[in-house]
């Protein structure tokens, strides 16, 4: 299988944090379709756990080189999947945060967005307000993700792909929207 016929079939689901992007892929993951987990909330889980300072509240840093390993690992792990792959995010998302927090995005950064590719269309969760709750790993405030997904939204056009924002629907809407355009049913 060549890198296109993977990046056809790897779709990524990005956005702020609080927006329902794990609902969905939990959703998704339940009718049988193969998913990634999201770097951030885990490498954030894991520094807490042996006092570790690649935190975004300590070294963003050393955080973002985290969460890049990490999205090229799920990356690789993908290939061995068949069918279509949902991303709980994609290596561009450390280029947007990065922007986001006012740093340079390194050429390693830049390359990586080159060799791992995915599907051009890219769902990206919109801040949704009546469901943004803040929790241990999750320390934002609302307006901040507002603009992580305007980060997204930019960072993710400036690389070449399409941006689809999903609509603020319950999940099953959520999932049928997904699935529509992934598969969209062929005409009588």
């Amino acid at each position: 299988m060549t890198r296109s016929d993977e990046a056809r079939r790897f779709f990524v689901l990005t956005g702020g944090p609080g927006s329902g992007k794990s609902t969905l892929l939990d959703a998704l993951e339940r009718l049988g379709h193969a998913r990634t987990m999201e770097a951030g909330r885990a490498i954030i889980q894991d520094q807490v756990a042996i006092g570790g300072d690649a935190l975004p509240w300590v070294d963003p840093g050393v955080f973002a080189e985290l969460m890049l390993s990490w999205e090229m690992r799920s990356y690789r792990m993908a290939q061995s999947c068949a069918g279509p792959v949902f991303f709980d995010r994609g290596v561009p998302d450390v280029a947007g945060y990065l922007r986001l927090v006012g740093r340079p995005v390194p050429r390693r950064v830049e390359k990586a967005i080159e060799v791992f590719r995915y599907n051009r269309r890219v769902f990206v969760a919109p801040p949704w307000p009546e469901i943004f709750r803040q929790d241990a790993e999750r320390k934002q405030e609302f307006a901040e993700a507002v603009k992580t997904f305007e980060a997204m939204m930019a960072t993710y056009s400036e690389y070449g792909y399409e941006t689809l924002v999903l609509p603020c629907v319950a999940v099953d809407e959520r999932v049928r929207f997904v699935l529509d355009v992934i598969c969209p049913s062929k005409p009588g």
